[in-house]
């Protein structure tokens, strides 16, 4: 490893702060009033977001900025392996917790946690390292690919199984990008989307109303006290928020109208709040993380740190931008929250760590002016 620098990406270091503070204003707004009519305690889902999302996630991101990153290397398999034991055990009665029709969460002891969250990461570093192990092993015949798509099939397979579209949509992208960015190909990254794709159609056939949210996403006003009513609903609280909002703490959605506002749809009630003004604040504070990760990603020299910071950016704009597209009717609704912002201490834990992985690659990245 070379001589580490003394200071990682200062500009990406301050973003991810605003991004954090006003993730953490937009959450109190919202969670007060809904933690008041579902709990009777105003502050119930945030000191809980506190002592389970922030601080912990906090202190591992800490952790992943300081430690060696060779270490990841060692440690790919064995965590990649246990994600996936957990990712089996949301199946077994009484670990498994079964909410909303999905098996998604694993409950051990007062703990609850959503592996699937954490298979974004662990899969993002197995990936960077073999990809970086087999990058000049025949990359012109099917020996890379081959074992690549195995790999993602099981992932895949245990993610649709729970059913959990939107994460698999996550995956999709991530792996996707960091395939490509590794050198392979082009006509293997074109195989890959063809294979995807085939796949949509072959889910869409065995569950149907996954065509109905497409339908929904092209045609909201079909289904407005149905599978549409959520779009419509935020589409009415993005709409109200007009060019400077209603107010901070002042939507009118959050209070029953519009569903999962502390997660799926907080953007909606932001934007219903804070207007286009702030809306375009937020949008724009994940472009400029899009913008500095991946600048981090090409100077990195290193391809394990270079296909790292690839996947976690790639991730966590992803996300971002699906969320922020289906709140406004751009994009079907896929049950993605949006990262740093919605109520959820699982994926908030993860999206620190990645990022104190992120800041950590920074560090060694070479300068490019």
């Amino acid at each position: 490893m070379k001589k580490q620098k003394n200071h990682p990406n200062f500009v990406l270091l301050a973003n991810i702060s605003l991004l954090l503070i006003l993730g953490f204003a937009i959450l109190t707004g919202v969670s007060i009033t809904v933690s008041q009519k579902i709990t009777g305690n105003s502050f119930y889902y945030l000191i809980h977001q506190m002592l389970f999302g922030y601080i912990p996630g906090i202190i591992l991101g800490f952790i992943a900025y300081k430690i060696n990153l060779n270490y990841l290397k060692k440690l790919c398999l064995p965590a990649i392996l246990a994600v996936i034991v957990l990712m089996v055990l949301v199946f077994l009665p009484k670990i498994g917790v079964f909410i909303g029709g999905a098996r998604r969460w694993v409950a051990l002891g007062p703990i609850v946690i959503q592996p699937s969250e954490l298979l974004k990461l662990a899969f993002i570093i197995y990936l960077s390292a073999w990809l970086t192990k087999h990058k000049e092993q025949d990359k012109k015949g099917f020996r890379v690919l081959l074992p690549f798509i195995v790999i993602l099939g099981i992932v895949c397979g245990l993610l649709i199984k729970q059913p959990d579209i939107g994460t698999l949509v996550s995956i999709a992208a991530i792996t996707m990008s960091m395939y490509f960015c590794a050198g392979t190909p082009l006509w293997q990254t074109g195989l890959l989307i063809l294979g995807g794709v085939g796949v949509l159609g072959i889910l869409i056939k065995i569950a149907p109303y996954r065509l109905n949210r497409l339908l929904v996403f092209l045609r909201p006003d079909a289904q407005p006290l149905g599978v549409g009513y959520q779009v419509k609903q935020a589409l009415i609280a993005v709409g109200s928020g007009a060019i400077m909002g209603q107010g901070l703490g002042l939507s009118v959605q959050k209070a029953g109208f519009l569903p999962e506002p502390m997660t799926d749809s907080i953007f909606a009630v932001f934007a219903e709040e804070a207007g286009f003004i702030g809306s375009l604040i937020l949008i724009s504070l994940f472009l400029v993380f899009a913008w500095q990760g991946l600048k981090v990603a090409k100077q990195s020299s290193d391809i394990f740190f270079k296909l790292m910071a690839v996947g976690i950016t790639i991730w966590i704009t992803a996300q971002a931008l699906i969320n922020i597209g289906a709140m406004m009717g751009i994009l079907p609704l896929t049950g993605i929250p949006l990262p740093l912002v919605s109520y959820g201490s699982s994926h908030l834990v993860v999206e620190l760590i990645a990022i104190g992985i992120l800041l950590n690659i920074s560090k060694y990245a070479k300068k490019i002016f």
